[in-house]
């Protein structure tokens, strides 16, 4: 049963932000987040960490001008998931407006897999034929192919974010917030946010050089800040201070409608509107529409979708994109159900219980490998375990794809397997939350075993029991629109969770809309006076909990958010029911 703890604060730096004029509310929210001052709320770009801080940031930046004034083709190779196509986006239409001869290959993830692989520089070394390699999101572990591209005569430049491995690629330049000597504090940044420093690094060089004839030619490099937060929240990289910004500027273009193209026609496909865009948006409607095509066909789809300025053609890509994005939840919803079936057998026959499992391990011959990731993060949702997810590979190889919980960085996981077991894994890669794996299909077992008992090595009983935090409750006086519509405007996600309280309520009234949601009336019920039955609120709220059509009990308690509902133009204030149990029997539920 999930446990839920209130976020703790200091009371000292509470008192400082409350007497800055944040009300008491979002002054323990921010407290809770660590938030110390106002000033590390501010998101103007002025305080963007400096490029300069970026190891080797320069010296790459002056050998990219140099390419474009002596006409170099470059090439630059991206990665099939979301933040891979926003980095290659961005990376191809500011080198453009440069002046650059650029193009892009991205590989298809069923035929190369992930990174520049030899076959990749093989394969644009004969289409493409480039002079310079430019890695997006990928490039840091690919030791094999920037040796081969060296033997071929081109050049490789890597922009990446993902750790490094023992030994660095031999490349001509790298730039990664997270190799060794690197003092670019973000070590969470994403892969377009790396690409996006190196542009403004090259657009220095660029002044400095002189290329500039009038204002217009240095471009205001924040045009682009739409696709850098859309990529930084898809991605869910830890939201830092310095990320916070890059996707703050970025949502504020896009409700001003100065997005791409491409954006706005994911967004009308989604049914959002662009002037009320929110984090959830990027990371729960475009993300999953943009990472469907390298899971189910070729993300050049969704580049191009990215690229192009001709809205006719984005809306034409962004109804295959949203196509495809229902076939991926098709063959989720399927694989799910097939996984599900498939634990409860491997229990029985292991004759033990889930939970006294440290680890889920799952294969299938019948699963598709662009899917395995999602389903790997809803199995790890439900039972709070690190989970890997495995399919078909070419020949005889497995892919998996991992997910982990707080205190088991996965990556390094993966890494004590290997050395503990030399040749069990074939390649490896990732960070802590997530992580892809090749083995061959005869280790299936060996790996799972192998697998956990370095979960149990590393976690303890307590790691594996869900503990969901929130901010709290709420004071009659603190429901209200507006907090609601500032919480809505704010940015939220991995390492910066967004608001969340928890309550006991009466259930005034229930009935089911959409054939498959609650619509509710609640009351709060007042648990504080000891040794007194609760007292109901005299006011009572909307509340929604969606994909649940069974009657709830009189009494729960529950972990909500503060939600607006627009129906029919009218904007009314409601409670979004994440989580409930019935304090008389623990009947436990979560809605996602």
């Amino acid at each position: 049963m999930p446990k839920i703890t209130t976020r703790s604060y200091d009371a000292h730096i509470f008192e400082t932000l409350n007497s800055c004029g944040l009300s008491p509310v979002l002054a323990r929210i921010y407290a809770a987040r660590g938030i110390e001052n106002t000033t590390q709320l501010e998101t103007e770009l002025v305080q963007l960490i400096p490029f300069q801080q970026f190891k080797n940031i320069t010296s790459m930046a002056s050998l990219l001008a140099d390419a474009i004034a002596a006409k170099k083709r470059l090439l630059i190779i991206a990665d099939y998931d979301s933040d891979g196509a926003t980095a290659c986006a961005v990376g191809l239409r500011i080198l453009r407006k440069f002046g650059a001869i650029v193009d892009y290959l991205v590989p298809n993830r069923f035929e190369f897999g992930y990174g520049l692989t030899p076959e990749i520089v093989h394969l644009a070394h004969t289409v493409k034929q480039p002079d310079i390699l430019i890695t997006v999101d990928n490039g840091i572990a690919s030791v094999d192919g920037v040796s081969e591209a060296n033997r071929l005569g081109m050049q490789v430049l890597i922009t990446d974010h993902h750790l490094p491995g023992d030994t660095l690629p031999a490349a001509t330049a790298i730039i990664n917030p997270n190799q060794p000597d690197c003092p670019f504090p973000s070590k969470s940044i994403a892969g377009v946010g790396v690409i996006f420093y190196l542009m403004l690094a090259l657009r220095a060089e660029l002044r400095q050089r002189g290329t500039f004839t009038t204002k217009d030619q240095e471009l205001n490099l924040a045009n682009f800040l739409d696709l850098v937060a859309l990529g930084t929240v898809a991605d869910v990289v830890k939201l830092d201070s310095n990320n916070r910004i890059l996707v703050q500027q970025g949502l504020q273009r896009i409700r001003k409608g100065r997005g791409c193209a491409g954006i706005h026609a994911l967004l009308q496909v989604s049914r959002r509107d662009h002037q009320q865009i929110s984090t959830y948006d990027l990371g729960f409607m475009l993300g999953p529409r943009l990472n469907a095509a390298g899971r189910l066909d070729d993300m050049s789809l969704g580049i191009e979708c990215l690229i192009t300025d001709d809205k006719t053609y984005a809306a034409e890509i962004a109804k295959q994109l949203d196509e495809l994005n229902r076939q991926r939840r098709e063959i989720e919803s399927t694989m799910q159900e097939s996984a599900l079936l498939k634990l409860e057998d491997l229990l029985k026959t292991r004759q033990v219980e889930i939970q006294t499992a440290y680890s889920i391990c799952l294969f299938d011959h019948d699963w598709h490998q662009g899917v395995i990731g999602i389903l790997a993060s809803r199995m790890k949702d439900k039972y709070h375990r690190p989970v890997i997810i495995f399919a078909p590979g070419n020949g005889n190889e497995l892919k998996g794809s991992g997910r982990s919980i707080n205190g088991f960085h996965l990556r390094d996981a993966l890494d004590l397997v290997a050395k503990r077991y030399p040749g069990l894994l074939l390649k490896f890669g990732g960070h802590a939350a997530a992580a892809g794996l090749t083995i061959h299909i005869d280790y299936f077992e060996k790996f799972c075993d192998a697998f956990e008992q370095v979960a149990r090595t590393l976690l303890t009983p307590a790691d594996l029991t869900r503990v969901i935090e929130t901010d709290g409750d709420l004071g009659a006086s603190e429901i209200n629109m507006e907090l609601a519509e500032y919480l809505n405007q704010q940015v939220w996600g991995q390492g910066f969770p967004q608001p969340a309280f928890n309550a006991r309520f009466y259930v005034e009234s229930q009935r089911i809309v959409g054939e498959k949601h609650l619509k509710l009336k609640l009351r709060k019920m007042d648990t504080t006076i000891k040794d007194q039955t609760p007292q109901k609120s005299e006011e009572s709220y909307d509340g929604i909990l969606f994909f649940h059509n069974d009657p709830l009990p009189d009494h729960i308690d529950a972990v909500y958010r503060l939600q607006i509902n627009e129906y029919n133009g009218k904007s009314t204030l409601q409670f979004l029911l994440e989580h409930w149990s019935d304090p008389n029997n623990q009947v436990v539920k979560d809605e996602h």
